[in-house]
């Protein structure tokens, strides 16, 4: 069987970009170069797949989001971001999205960091799709490295998949978290590699 090739976009949305309420240093950045990097490379691909947080905007969706007057911990609740349907949750104007075959959306009412726990607008898992397509290796690139990139990279690894993390191609929330996923992702069989 034909071996194929999926990129992974994780989490590219303006709340994550400068500007954001959960703003990652370098997002903008990421937006403008992922959209770049597919434009020279896109015969590489036979699927883009992109995921977005899409939070229900009347509930703290299962704790992730921090309870009113209260402070994120910052490790499992988070300040308000990604509702659905918002400005926050859109994907930043620096990535093109025409270039996007498939979009996933995730989290809708309760935390969810991996892409493999969200659903395509037609309810399919994101699973289902790459089975379909017959992909076996997956390169990942977005936001967060230290959070969303690290969540759905396990999975991709776990679920069988040659994975692949571009790391000129990722943002996290800190340098240090960063540094340890991507040490976790190497120990888990993950490919770390510049685009």
């Amino acid at each position: 069987m034909e071996r194929k090739h999926a990129l992974l976009i994780i989490d590219v949305q303006n709340d994550f970009c400068e500007g954001g309420s959960l703003a990652c240093q370098g997002g903008a950045q990421v937006a403008e170069d992922v959209t770049t990097y597919l434009r020279d490379h896109a015969s590489k691909y036979d699927i883009v797949v992109a995921s977005r947080d899409w939070h229900d905007p009347d509930n703290s969706n299962g704790g992730h989001f921090a309870a009113s007057g209260e402070q994120p911990d910052w490790v499992n609740s988070w300040p308000v971001h990604c509702v659905a349907g918002s400005h926050g949750a859109e994907y930043h104007s620096n990535l093109d999205a025409s270039l996007i075959d498939v979009h996933v959306q995730k989290g809708q009412g309760k935390p969810a960091y991996s892409l493999f726990e969200g659903t395509t607008p037609d309810g399919r898992s994101i699973l289902e799709v790459l089975r379909e397509s017959g992909v076996t290796s997956v390169d990942v690139c977005g936001i967060a490295t230290d959070y969303c990139v690290l969540a759905s990279s396990l999975d991709a690894r776990k679920l069988g998949f040659e994975v692949t993390v571009l790391n000129n191609l990722i943002t996290g929330v800190a340098a240090e978290s960063s540094e340890a996923a991507l040490q976790e992702l190497l120990a888990q069989g993950c490919k770390v590699v510049s685009a």
